[in-house]
């Protein structure tokens, strides 16, 4: 007896889908009504394939517009070439093939990458800010976020001197703190888990803990 030869035929051999999700028997289906001639017949058969992919997807139905999407999707099936009835405008098919266009992406010169460019905004208000305890403990509030952000990025120990050069650079000579102390961010490289290891094995496997009576092996 021959086998079918449909058997043998791989799916990237087969006909194109046009949307995938709704899989290929609404394919055959929608192709199926583009045959039918008489326009009322194809109307009422393309209702009742929307009907059939709203069962079949129906984790859309909270969406809004639920059944409009479906009669776009089936409009996206047939590639643009049924012709019915339908309760929705027809979608234009240059709306689906067009290209979005490019997003211009912000190029803004920042000086210290580490830092970003919200903190240069923040230093540049600061400089304009009349002389008083508020100014102060505004820079003050901008240096220790500088030093979190920089620890953030170096993961390493840096000098409150360090900082206070760069706050001194960003804000173009305005701001010059010396011998200020800043906040102690305890941001460096995290504390070695070594002891607590240590100590987990020496109290599991200490010679002078009992056995188990029960398995003859040590807890």
């Amino acid at each position: 007896m021959e086998k079918n030869n449909l058997d043998h035929v791989y799916n990237t051999q087969r006909e194109h889908l046009f949307m995938p999700e709704h899989g290929r028997y609404i394919q055959e289906m929608v192709n199926h009504c583009m045959t039918i001639a008489d326009r009322g017949e194809r109307t009422k058969a393309a209702k009742t394939i929307v009907h059939v992919m709203g069962i079949l997807n129906p984790q859309p139905r909270d969406v809004e517009d639920f059944k409009q999407k479906l009669w776009t999707h089936l409009y996206l099936v047939s590639n643009f070439k049924l012709d019915v009835d339908s309760p929705y405008p027809k979608p234009e098919p240059e709306v689906f093939t067009a290209k979005p266009e490019k997003i211009k992406y912000p190029r803004k010169d920042v000086r210290y990458g580490h830092y970003g460019k919200t903190i240069e905004l923040m230093v540049a208000k600061a400089v304009k800010m009349d002389e008083g305890d508020e100014k102060n403990a505004i820079i003050m509030m901008i240096a220790n976020l500088m030093k979190r952000m920089y620890l953030t990025w170096n993961r390493d120990s840096v000098t409150d001197d360090v900082i206070l050069v760069h706050l001194k650079e960003m804000s173009g000579g305005k701001i010059e703190w010396k011998d200020v102390q800043l906040s102690n961010q305890n941001m460096g490289k995290p504390a070695s888990n070594n002891n607590n290891n240590n100590n987990y094995k020496k109290k599991k496997f200490n010679k002078n803990r009992p056995y188990n009576n029960n398995n003859k092996k040590r807890f």
